[in-house]
């Protein structure tokens, strides 16, 4: 299940989310809720671009709040986990709360560059193209490459994927 919330500076936080049960959370939720100082963490969970990270939910856990979902995303997994995947460069924040809308837990989230052992940005005037080398150069379909060399990457991926996807019926 994927979970999200809208927020932003000048606007309460306006929570859109499913319960882990999967019923449609309470929409007395929506209201700011107070986080005990206790709960928060204070380092960010850092996520490579492109990478996910499984982060154990606390007991009791009914919400779960993905500040910004263009960010990263996080996905409940059976026996209290969740994978967060790393989406676009920044920082957002997870929440988790119990069912009656009480903070059990936040987390600072960091999204940051990929971790490969050598990337390549290439710069043809404003033009910009990513490459992994690890041994040899390929493409890597990057948040900020010129929109033409991104798509055109993207598109051979959804093919090769669609094409596997086929050999395997």
């Amino acid at each position: 299940m994927t979970a999200f919330a809208a927020c932003h500076r000048a606007w309460p936080c306006l929570i859109l989310v499913a319960a882990l049960a999967g019923t449609v959370s309470d929409p007395a939720l929506a209201e700011p809720v107070t986080t005990p100082a206790s709960s928060v963490a204070r380092d960010p969970l850092v996520v490579h671009l492109d990478q996910a990270r499984i982060l154990k939910l606390p007991e009791r856990t009914a919400t779960l709040v993905v500040g910004n979902p263009l960010i990263a995303d996080a996905v409940v997994q059976p026996g209290g986990s969740v994978v967060i995947t790393a989406k676009s460069f920044g920082a957002t924040n997870l929440i988790a709360l119990d069912r009656g809308g009480n903070t059990l837990m936040e987390s600072p989230i960091q999204v940051v560059g990929p971790n490969d052992h050598v990337v390549v940005v290439m710069y043809r005037g404003v033009e910009r193209e990513t490459y992994s080398c690890a041994p040899d150069c390929g493409r890597r379909i990057t948040v900020g490459d010129t929109p033409t060399y991104f798509t055109a990457n993207l598109t051979q991926v959804g093919t090769l994927n669609t094409l596997a996807q086929q050999g395997l019926k």
